[in-house]
């Protein structure tokens, strides 16, 4: 790529070698520098060029306003993470260039911006792109980092597309007369931490080969999903490389929903001390920005206009469950065009959790909720179910579906020499509620919303073209217990202040305690509980947590104790429902492994 007029080029990138001065050695050594360093927290679309550019250039010039000299932004940041095959499109890297020139031109003086982007590399050789960073600014724009360690487990699959670095990342940006030192990381470059051996393994140690460079400040611009637990390993993680470089790390995470995936933001800057001295908000987009006094660092002022920064929060996992859900349901909405929504209420807990998330997403008067009783429905799950939807001001239409059971029954009789039943009527009961959904959804333009929960998906307790129906699984990566265990958390005092964010009631419960109190139930037969065909969820869900996100196998769970009956049981159940999970739609991943991209298990094995 023949980029538009070059920048001073001093870096210490691609070619070019550091020059010889001894560790740690700073170059700034007798002066010192005030740097005002830009975070854009940014929630991008994906191959968006145009529209993603403009979000940088918005918050560049609220940037500049404040006297902001370096902006940074998240990885890929004008494409949005991940890109996927997208990549593989040559009209998609010309038009990149194009957006970067007019990005140049239109930028506010005295501004320098860190932008994610891609580096088409014209060699000939396989993986022709670096995922890599250009400094804009000056009316020109050039690149200065390639990522150096590129993840290819879970839902990453950056060896598909990137070629590696090969040098330390390292630029000299002249600010006031005197140079600045910033050395470039890309996201998991953060990640080879010695004293933190994990999988997989690298053959480099990015923030160690910085060190003999001397960097006045490290920035690290991350896609990085949301997982439970994960934000404060990240800033460990930046911690460990502040204190190792003896300079503050800036951290900038992108912010928003992608398909599955859900980036919660979360960026922040740790001074050389190891302390957060500035952290952005959760789940939502921010511009921040932040004082260096260099040498040795010190974090003189920090914030945004045209409030000051806060400290780092202190969230609870269910409240980072809470808003992760929320985020990534409402992005998934908007990003493929839906305004609203409508799902199966069928007075169960998970029906109810979906209901919930779904009205703090995109608005109750937004929200739809279809009643199918059946003559196995017991008189309270109608009740409860409009209950739930009295509290939440959303709309229900109710449509029995005995009639139509007696039909299909009626059908299927020349064909089967009798009425369908056992597995084979419950499955159709299902089905003809799935039938229904998907006709208002079709007929209204409503995203389907499935209902379902991961312990169902892992062990096949769910219907193909039944509840399995729908655009997106919203609780497809939380295990039953974690279902009931979100719904308490949002029931209770801690959750309110989200509950009013949110626009929903916040006296009183907001799932009913009948909904949580009675026993789970697909009421599919007479009285029929899910504990005739499964084992009790508190034993059930460990189990599974083993075997799906820890890849623990049977042996290793029957050797430290668990029932063998049980285990094989439970792992036959998981193996045979792989077809089904196949076909599944996606789900919003929130844990270490969730069934979608980052699940890759063949259907046909032993």
């Amino acid at each position: 790529m023949t980029s538009s007029p070059m920048l001073p080029s001093n870096d210490h990138h691609a070619q070019h070698q550091p020059r010889s001065r001894p560790i740690g050695a700073k170059a700034s050594v007798n002066m010192t520098l005030n740097l005002c360093i830009g975070l854009a927290q940014l929630n991008p679309l994906v191959g968006d060029l145009e529209g993603n550019s403009r979000q940088v250039l918005a918050a560049a010039r609220q940037a500049a306003a404040a006297g902001v000299q370096v902006l940074v932004t998240p990885e890929l940041a004008l494409w949005g993470y991940p890109p996927r095959d997208l990549l593989l499109l040559p009209s998609m890297l010309r038009r990149q260039q194009q957006v970067l020139d007019a990005l140049a031109l239109a930028l506010p003086e005295n501004l320098r911006v860190l932008v994610g982007v891609v580096t088409p590399l014209a060699d000939g050789g396989d993986c022709p792109l670096h995922n890599s960073v250009a400094l804009v600014g000056d009316g020109g724009w050039r690149m200065v980092a390639a990522k150096r360690l590129l993840p290819s487990y879970d839902v990453f699959d950056e060896r598909r597309y990137f070629r590696p670095g090969r040098q330390p990342c390292l630029v000299e940006i002249p600010l006031a007369g005197q140079p600045l030192r910033l050395a470039i990381t890309i996201c998991e470059d953060l990640w080879a931490d010695p004293q933190r051996p994990r999988q997989p393994t690298y053959d480099c140690d990015p923030v160690a080969e910085l060190a003999p460079l001397a960097p006045d400040v490290m920035v690290n611009l991350s896609a990085s999903p949301f997982a439970v637990g994960k934000q404060t390993l990240r800033r460990e993680l930046a911690t460990a490389a502040a204190a190792r470089l003896g300079c503050p790390v800036v951290y900038v995470n992108q912010v928003g929903g992608n398909d599955e995936l859900v980036f919660d933001g979360n960026s922040f800057v740790v001074d050389p001390q190891g302390s957060v001295a500035l952290q952005l908000p959760s789940a939502r987009p921010a511009s921040h920005w932040v004082r260096l006094e260099l040498p040795p660092g010190r974090l003189s002022h920090g914030g945004t206009a045209p409030s000051t920064g806060s400290p780092m929060a202190v969230t609870s996992p269910q409240e980072d469950l809470w808003r992760a859900l929320v985020l990534g349901l409402g992005d998934y909405a908007r990003k493929c065009g839906f305004r609203s929504a409508v799902l199966g209420l069928s007075g169960g807990v998970d029906s109810a959790l979906v209901a919930c998330v779904a009205a703090a997403a995109l608005g109750p008067r937004q929200l739809r909720g279809l009643l199918m009783p059946s003559a196995f429905s017991s008189p309270g799950s109608v009740a409860d179910a409009r209950a739930l939807a009295r509290l939440l001001g959303m709309a229900t239409t109710t449509v029995p579906i005995t009639p139509l059971m007696d039909t299909f029954a009626q059908a299927l009789r020349p064909a089967l020499g009798q009425d369908p039943d056992g597995l084979t009527a419950e499955n159709l009961q299902s089905r003809i509620r799935g039938t229904l959904l998907m006709a208002m959804a079709n007929q209204e333009g409503h995203l389907l919303l499935s209902t379902g929960n991961k312990s169902e998906l892992a062990v096949g307790y769910c219907t193909l073209y039944g509840d399995m129906n729908g655009g997106l699984a919203v609780l497809g990566d939380l295990y039953k217990t974690d279902v009931y265990r979100l719904c308490y958390w949002l029931n209770g005092p801690t959750a309110r202040q989200q509950r009013r964010g949110a626009g929903l009631p916040t006296r009183g419960p907001l799932v009913p305690e009948v909904i949580l109190n009675k026993p789970p139930s697909a009421e599919l037969h007479p009285n029929q509980k899910d504990s005739d065909s499964l084992p009790d969820y508190a034993v059930l869900d460990p189990i599974l947590k083993k075997l799906v996100e820890q890849h623990h196998t049977p042996d290793q769970l029957i050797a430290a104790g668990d029932d063998p009956t049980l285990v094989q049981r439970i792992w036959s159940l998981l193996r045979r429902a792989e077809f089904k999970r196949r076909q599944a739609p996606p789900v919003l991943k929130v844990s270490g492994r969730a069934f979608g991209t980052g699940w890759r298990m063949p259907i046909a094995t032993c």
